[in-house]
């Protein structure tokens, strides 16, 4: 079985990830600085050379409401060199794993800078633990745009679920039910996509879409019982629309 490599691909630094030769886990490698398209192609063919393999899976950065957005034809642009050389690529929903990463490392305590070393290598190490939790390599996966409404959720190798990290460290799954504007600013509603004391299966939790300082979207908490009230006011009135087209 031939090893998988995984990159989480941004403007100053690439992520990367290899999984071992069973394909079942996924191990963090040496982030690579970005330097051009040129330069950085050939540090990923030394990876692959040194784990002997042709398989790539890139992190695509779609955002939060499932749209392919700048970042993310970036990204498709880069992994178009990648396969011009032959070599197999494939893509994988990274929503909210470089927000996990970092939460991870604040969660243990790791600070600014020197989370900023590692939350890239952690970032890609995510994706791929999730591909191969998903089931790996075993059939090809296919992104195909829907207009301006983002993705084919048929072909999505997620099925939309968020994960986020509770204030005791626990990994806690959503279903992204709807992303909803208001005001100019951006909430996500999630519904439980497991059992949980404080919220129950008919309940949402809504979250404002916030870009922390190294432009990454993550969560805020609402506690303006009014702004929620909105919210889902907002939410219920695009529903309703729906069903009556």
């Amino acid at each position: 079985m031939k090893r998988i490599l995984a990159l989480d691909v941004g403007d100053r630094r690439i992520g990367a990830a290899v999984s071992d030769p069973l394909g079942i886990t996924a191990q963090g490698l040496d982030t690579i600085q970005a330097v051009a398209w040129g330069p950085d192609k050939e540090k990923v063919r030394a990876l692959l050379t040194k784990y002997d393999t042709d398989r790539i899976v890139v992190g695509l950065p779609l955002t939060l409401a499932g749209q392919i957005g700048p970042q993310a034809e970036k990204v498709m642009r880069f992994a178009e060199v990648l396969m011009n050389e032959g070599w197999q690529v494939r893509y994988f929903d990274e929503r909210m794993t470089t927000c996990v990463a970092h939460r991870a490392l604040r969660e243990g305590g790791v600070k600014g800078n020197k989370r900023k070393q590692v939350v890239d290598r952690l970032a890609a190490q995510e994706i791929l633990q999730n591909f191969l939790d998903a089931g790996g390599w075993t059939e090809p996966v296919r992104y195909r745009p829907k207009g301006d409404n983002g993705m084919d959720d048929q072909n999505m190798e997620r099925d939309n679920i968020v994960e986020l990290i509770d204030e005791d460290g626990n990994e806690v799954k959503f279903e992204h039910v709807m992303t909803v504007e208001y005001e100019g600013d951006a909430y996500i509603l999630l519904s439980p996509a497991e059992p949980m004391e404080d919220l129950a299966d008919d309940e949402v939790m809504i979250l404002k879409i916030v870009t922390d300082e190294n432009g990454d979207e993550t969560y805020e908490s609402v506690e303006d019982e009014a702004l929620l009230e909105a919210v889902f006011n907002e939410y219920l009135k695009i529903v309703e629309a729906d069903e009556e087209e």
